[in-house]
């Protein structure tokens, strides 16, 4: 979608990390304190919110300056989705995509991304590398997607629920089917080009492999990668994902 014109990418901005984290994610802060009056995200909800507002586009408007009355900003936020529901409730106008992908691929490309000199490892300091099993990947999982799944039933405005795996199939068909739900004008003959200048098939085969980004976009391949035991811990983590989407 970056390649469009008009259309400009926030990459991995963490917002919803910032303020998912400490409202969802603290141990200590759970939802009898969210009704606490004296929380600073506490009872006056309208006040916070829109100071979340305020903090997104203003931030949004400092690091864009370029961007006109009619442009799209893109906001991916994969490590931020705890937060998504607080973002949607803060921006409801906005325009909100959940993609979903199966998760037991989801934590096969992890573990090898994690693995020592993968890609992830090595762009990472050696304290920073996650010691993390496929329980760990799986709850990491459920945790991020459960609460963009919220967002994505609480959003009242345009929005749109993808698999992965579709979009791997019919990518320009499923990328139509995005502008057009969301209501968003795009000329097809530059998002078919975008299309095929992204396309697994156009990256070198050099930069495709095992502990590389670009690893197999291949759905259904953490049968060769996950043991069975492996495989069990997963689904038993993931199965409210797993009976709605890939059952």
């Amino acid at each position: 979608m970056a390649e469009i014109e008009d259309h400009t990418v926030w990459h991995e901005p963490a917002v919803g990390a910032l303020f998912g984290n400490f409202y969802y994610g603290d141990r200590w802060i759970g939802e009898a304190h969210h009704k606490n009056p004296l929380f600073i995200l506490g009872s006056r909800r309208e006040i916070w919110l829109s100071l979340i507002r305020s903090f997104v586009l203003d931030a949004a408007r400092a690091m864009f300056p370029q961007l006109g009355n009619k442009a799209t900003l893109l906001v991916r936020e994969t490590y931020g989705s705890l937060g998504a529901p607080l973002l949607v409730e803060a921006l409801p106008e906005s325009a909100m995509i959940l993609l979903v992908r199966d998760p037991r691929d989801v934590v096969a490309s992890s573990l090898d991304a994690f693995a020592p000199r993968s890609w992830g490892a090595s762009f990472l300091s050696a304290n920073d590398v996650p010691d993390f099993d496929c329980e760990d990947w799986a709850s990491l999982y459920m945790r991020n997607v459960g609460s963009a799944r919220q967002a994505y039933e609480n959003h009242a405005g345009r929005k749109i629920l993808l698999r992965y795996e579709d979009l791997r199939v019919d990518t320009l068909g499923t990328m139509k089917r995005i502008y057009s739900s969301l209501e968003i004008a795009v000329d097809e003959e530059r998002l078919a080009n975008a299309v095929a200048k992204h396309s697994w098939e156009a990256i070198p085969e050099d930069q495709k492999g095992q502990g590389k980004f670009y690893r197999r976009a291949s759905p259904g391949g953490w049968k060769d990668d996950l043991t069975a035991e492996e495989v069990q811990r997963v689904e038993t983590l993931t199965a409210p994902i797993l009976g709605e989407f890939y059952s």
